[in-house]
């Protein structure tokens, strides 16, 4: 609910800006580029307001013609007013979208890593097939997908697969599926028809870019070659084109023999490197301010349990926010939309009512 001194409030930061940029030099000041993008932002920020305002002016007009004993002119504007309604309600989302400044995140693309838990073949399974979903979402949205690395099982699961995902908006809508994925169903090795329960760890991390100043020194790294596995036959690779890397001061281990080509390797296994180091220095800095952190929604906190996918049911239940589907078949196809709209909605609520907290408080 936008209340009047949260106008205010916006009012009085474009003012402050507007008189930042009027200052004697500021154009060639350091914050130049910075104030100029804050005032777009506000600026953009005001006229919806003002858009919000007409309208609800407008509709405070009909107010005495709702009353009028005309009956045709009381219809009329029980209709506009009906308009106006709808109108309001858009114009307020408007304002509410505006207020929340926007991640920077949002953009970038994605490492993904997905690790079997509980549940041994089992949840070895289950990681595939939630490695399929992703692929299939990716799919559906023009993303790339790539693998980096990949430890099977022997039924033909992942113990464990390291994946890149390339594409505009990846890892703002991806960054909601990190954590325990639980699945619910008869194993293919069960012999007795009996339900299980396994589950399977999923990490979302933004990959680094050259703003985040991730410096590796020479010194820091240790590099493995190894030979990649293979199918047998033809295609074992017989050149030690496998790259394990390891950053000494962390200690993370990060290894690709997806690529024929040892350089290939080793420039995948540094992303993912990076997409690691990057998620550490965040989670530091978020354990300093761990209360905001965990009011939202999209945290990437890996051990919590986010959603349960129940066979025997055909239901997938997302326990972040109460929501139940019963269409199992589709979502493992790749449909999470509803989810993650769901989800990305809830999460910017939860952002909003804080922001505009922190704006009251100015």
């Amino acid at each position: 609910m936008i209340e009047a001194h949260h106008v205010e409030s916006v009012r009085r930061q474009l003012a402050a800006v507007e008189s930042a940029l009027n200052r004697p030099g500021a154009a060639a000041g350091p914050r130049c580029r910075e104030l100029v993008a804050e005032h777009t932002r506000l600026r953009d920020l005001c006229d919806r307001i003002e858009r919000w305002e007409r309208l609800k002016a407008e509709r405070a007009a009909l107010a005495a013609m709702l009353e009028d004993p005309d009956e045709q002119l009381c219809e009329l504007a029980r209709a506009d007013a009906a308009r106006l309604d709808a109108a309001i309600a858009d114009a307020e989302r408007a304002v509410e979208e505006a207020m929340l400044p926007a991640d920077p995140d949002d953009a970038r693309n994605v490492v993904m890593e997905i690790r079997a838990g509980t549940g041994g073949e089992e949840a070895a399974l289950f990681a595939a097939d939630l490695f399929r979903m992703y692929s299939r979402y990716a799919d559906r949205r023009g993303w790339r997908i790539g693998v980096v690395d990949v430890s099977p099982s022997d039924l033909g699961g992942y113990k464990e697969i390291v994946s890149t995902i390339e594409g505009d908006g990846a890892h703002g809508l991806l960054r909601y599926e990190s954590g325990v994925h639980r699945v619910q169903r008869v194993p293919v090795t069960e012999q007795s028809g009996r339900i299980h329960t396994s589950a399977a760890t999923v990490a979302v991390l933004a990959e680094a870019e050259e703003m985040d100043h991730i410096e590796i020194r020479p010194d820091e790294l240790r590099m493995d070659l190894f030979r990649a596995s293979g199918a047998g036959g033809q295609k074992v690779n017989k050149t030690e084109s496998a790259v394990r890397l390891i950053h000494l001061p962390s200690g993370l281990v990060v290894q690709c023999q997806d690529e024929r080509s040892q350089a290939r390797n080793k420039e995948k296994a540094l992303r993912v490197l990076k997409a690691r180091l990057l998620d550490l220095r965040r989670r530091r800095q978020a354990a300093e301010r761990s209360d905001t952190r965990r009011s939202q929604i999209g945290t990437g906190d890996r051990s919590e349990r986010i959603r349960t996918y129940n066979f025997p049911q055909n239901r997938v239940t997302d326990h972040r926010i109460n929501l139940t589907l019963h269409r199992l078949a589709e979502v493992l196809d790749g449909d999470l939309d509803e989810l993650i709209g769901a989800l990305r909605a809830g999460d910017r609520a939860e952002r909003l009512r804080r922001h505009l907290e922190e704006m009251a408080e100015r």
